[in-house]
């Protein structure tokens, strides 16, 4: 088949091809009913059930192609959102500084960046500065100066451009002190196992994601401070091609969230007990109540968050509840206001 052909008049989505986050969004699309067949060694794959094609990227990537227009939606961490809007920052600041930007530049070009949509509950992670345990490094100031190997280089040119600032006394330097910066700090860009940068006395510090916190453990290092938080995110370009598919899609994933994080909770109770009942489970709006054939009883039902609900339950039980059941939800859709 020939992709290229197929892909007019559909909804470009990013998701990466790769890495940490490829399984959970493979797992949110199927909740979404996103359906599609992904042949070996390809990275378009056109949705069966939708006109959208997924487009397999590396995740560093997606907010490239998402800023740029060329996809409409796209799914990566957050931090890889971050770097790129600080890459951007950067090369607009190089710009303005050798005089290649005007104000009428700006006017004319077409939206550039990329919009958060929602957060998808998974691949949380920090972006941390790390150094060797057993090394003289106790904060971030005492890496001035230093060599530091990464892959985000553009975050942690900001990181430490901040630092220096601070340091000559620039405590509340905002973004545009940094034009035209050279550093004291040297960031070394590493592509791949950055942990190692330290051990091979390459730099003396890095930055670095950090999930569990094992492998740098394993590398002998330890954190001393974090740049970013971050975790996975749906992201949208400012100008997509087709904004009410945009809007579905954001729907139908925003409800398989939803569905992830709650149970609905049943239960009977007499109507005498119900305000109380409810204090225990108000629902995401307000709890479901109807009468019951047994005078002076109702019947409830709520969503429950999913982490709570062992203690929903005991103490629905202390009010008088009976019956309690909980049941899991697949899939659910609420107001988009």
């Amino acid at each position: 088949m020939d992709l290229v052909n197929h892909l007019e008049g559909r909804l470009l989505f990013a998701v990466p091809k790769k890495g940490r986050l490829l399984q959970a969004c493979l797992n949110l699309l199927e909740g979404a009913d996103i359906q599609f067949r992904r042949e070996n060694r390809l990275d378009i794959a056109l949705v069966k059930n939708l006109p959208i094609a997924l487009v397999f990227l590396p995740a560093a990537d997606i907010p490239t192609f998402v800023g740029e227009g060329r996809v409409d939606l796209g799914i990566t961490g957050y931090d890889q959102v971050q770097e790129h809007d600080a890459g951007v920052r950067a090369v607009a600041r190089a710009r303005r500084q050798s005089g290649e930007w005007s104000t009428q530049d700006g006017e004319k070009a077409k939206p550039q960046g990329c919009d958060t949509v929602m957060e998808l509950g998974f691949g949380a992670c920090r972006l941390q500065v790390q150094v060797p345990v057993k090394g003289e490094y106790a904060t971030g100031k005492d890496l001035i100066g230093k060599n530091i190997g990464t892959s985000f280089v553009h975050l942690a040119q900001e990181y430490f451009a901040r630092l220096e600032l601070e340091q000559e006394g620039l405590v509340d330097a905002d973004a545009s002190q940094l034009a035209g910066r050279k550093l004291k700090t040297q960031i070394i860009e590493l592509s791949g196992s950055v942990e190692a940068a330290c051990a091979l006395g390459v730099a003396d510090g890095i930055v670095d994601l950090v999930e569990s916190g094992e492998t740098m453990k394993a590398a002998g290092l330890m954190a001393i401070d974090t740049v970013v938080d971050s975790s996975a995110i749906l992201i949208k370009s400012k100008a997509p091609s087709n904004p009410e598919m945009v809007d579905l899609i954001a729907a139908r994933i925003g409800g398989v969230i939803t569905a992830q994080k709650y149970v609905l909770c049943q239960y009977n109770v007499e109507r005498s007990r119900l305000a109380d009942a409810t204090k225990i489970t108000p629902g995401k709006r307000a709890p479901t109540v109807t009468s019951l054939e047994a005078e002076g009883w109702v019947a409830v039902s709520a969503m429950v968050e999913k982490k709570r609900i062992a203690t929903v339950m005991d103490d629905l039980t202390t009010v008088g509840a009976t019956d309690i059941i909980v049941l899991d939800i697949h899939n659910t859709r609420g107001s988009r206001a």
